[in-house]
């Protein structure tokens, strides 16, 4: 049955056998990847956690913690980086892996002509001609210069080790399934992977459907042709709990900031900018976008880190008076201009866009909200967009500014190029003394909320949700649905 309100659709078969887990995932198109290296969808996420691993992870709890590494340590200044391996780990085809895949997989994220996107900062410091395997399980990785975050990098999602013979065509890693089949846009299989050394899943197989349409995925949550989906709109959290289902609610730091490109007129002008943040009311979108599953915000991300400054700085609120002066000082008092947004980009974003063209209307601003298809928001135009939305997992701060804030990020979809600011974050990322890091970091953050092309305007709480026949599902800070766990789903007997 559908949802009171919600279209019926029909929803992709799922081919559903009793070890089978299938997933609903939002968002998607024909460049969907399988890259570990190069993941940019929700749907591309999910599929990247199934097939490979990084060297440490984060826990539910977002604490760093080994996963196929024993552990990562730097020398007396943080030039060099020894990573050890734990012992006994297999790829999917049976073989060790070994030091010599991990100086393979650096090297391939480290090519400078092609860094992986949230190594790009890292990728002009390493000297990969100087680092050296030690054995078979240890291996030493040469840098130019400190760097003192490295661990924290390694820790993330989309660094996956392959093997030294990587070949997407035929993507091989260590993770809990392996691959079976993918078309992009639509949907890709997975086997479990019978010699994982974690936690073993309790499914034979687990099946990734794309869906850009928010009524689709929940009826076919609802119609039992998926077990879990991620980003439910807010307002149905209720209505699948009364027809069986199960919302999964987690504490994140995940952000759908919008998005000013500070190298655009009228937005070079810092005023512009600010006055876009005091335009928002943050509480209202918070209320009607998210449905209440959500924490104010004040343009600035990583609210986990321990330097985090977005409560010692004043909270940004609804002043249509301060905009309407700084619009006028900045002779942009009949401004009109164009939001671009997106189902892709996640739950409450078209929700929020909306209302964000309300409040201009306050301000004298006219805001033309133009929703596209996910495969062309981020599409070609990506990171072009003059005027946007988009969607951020949890990370610390300087992973984060290293993905979106620095000349070589690879998401600087607000053009930010402040000079004050990249040496502040460049000498912490070369900073070992941890309190000195901090004040840097808190230096950097306060130019962000003076003149940054962000307006975050909440931290959400995730909202996801499963079917009654699923347990096993936990909230998790880093990113939807158990972070995408999936090998620690067990299936509920049916009587």
């Amino acid at each position: 049955m559908a949802l009171p309100g919600v279209a019926a659709c029909s929803a992709p078969s799922s081919d559903a056998v009793n070890s089978q887990l299938v997933h609903g995932a939002t968002g998607g198109g024909l460049k969907d990847s399988l890259d570990p290296h190069f993941p940019v969808t929700i749907p591309d996420i999910a599929r990247v956690r199934q097939l490979y691993e990084s060297l440490y992870r984060f826990t539910p709890g977002y604490t760093i913690e080994p996963a196929l590494a024993e552990e990562i340590t730097p020398d007396a200044d943080g030039s060099s980086w020894t990573i050890r391996l734990r012992d006994g780990v297999r790829f999917h085809d049976g073989r060790t892996v070994h030091a010599e895949d991990v100086r393979a997989s650096l090297a391939r994220m480290l090519d400078p002509k092609n860094p992986a996107p949230f190594l790009s900062e890292l990728a002009p410091l390493a000297d990969l001609q100087s680092s050296r395997v030690m054995d078979a399980r240890t291996f030493r990785l040469a840098l130019e210069e400190p760097y003192a975050i490295l661990d924290q990098m390694l820790a993330n999602y989309s660094v996956g080790i392959v093997p030294a013979d990587f070949d997407l065509a035929h993507p091989i890693g260590t993770g809990p399934f392996r691959f079976d089949m993918f078309v992009p846009g639509q949907r890709s299989r997975f086997l479990r992977n019978d010699d994982y050394w974690d936690q073993q899943a309790a499914f034979d197989e687990l099946v990734i459907l794309d869906f850009s349409d928010d009524a689709a995925k929940v009826n076919a949550l609802l119609a039992g042709q998926v077990q879990t989906i991620d980003n439910l709109p807010t307002y149905l959290a209720g209505a699948i709990e009364q027809q069986g289902s199960h919302t999964l609610v987690s504490e994140t730091g995940g952000w759908v900031p919008f998005t000013i490109r500070v190298d655009v007129k009228p937005f070079t002008d810092v005023r512009v900018r600010n006055a876009l943040r005091l335009i928002a009311d943050r509480a209202q979108m918070i209320d009607q976008a998210l449905g209440g599953y959500g924490r104010l915000a004040n343009d600035l991300y990583a609210p986990f880190d321990p330097a985090y400054i977005g409560g010692d700085v004043p909270q940004r609120e609804q002043d249509i008076d301060q905009a309407k002066s700084l619009l006028k000082a900045a002779g942009a008092e009949d401004l009109q201009i164009e939001l671009v947004t997106s189902t892709g980009v996640g739950t409450g974003s078209v929700e929020a866009a909306n209302l964000f063209a309300q409040h201009a209307r306050k301000a004298g601003v006219q805001v033309r909200v133009k929703k596209v298809d996910p495969s062309v928001f981020y599409g070609d135009q990506y990171l072009s967009w003059v005027f946007a939305q988009d969607f951020w997992n949890t990370r610390l701060y300087l992973p984060q500014a290293a993905s979106c804030a620095m000349p070589k990020s690879p998401y600087n979809e607000t053009h930010f190029a402040d000079e004050k600011y990249i040496g502040l974050v460049r000498a912490a990322f070369r900073e070992m003394d941890e309190e000195r890091r901090n004040t840097l970091v808190q230096d950097a953050q306060r130019i962000e909320y003076e003149s940054g092309g962000y307006l975050i305007w909440a931290f959400q709480n995730q909202v996801d949700a499963y079917g009654p026949f699923i347990t096993g599902v936990e909230p998790a800070r880093e990113q939807p649905v158990s972070a995408f766990r999936f090998n620690t789903f067990r299936p509920v007997e049916r009587r």
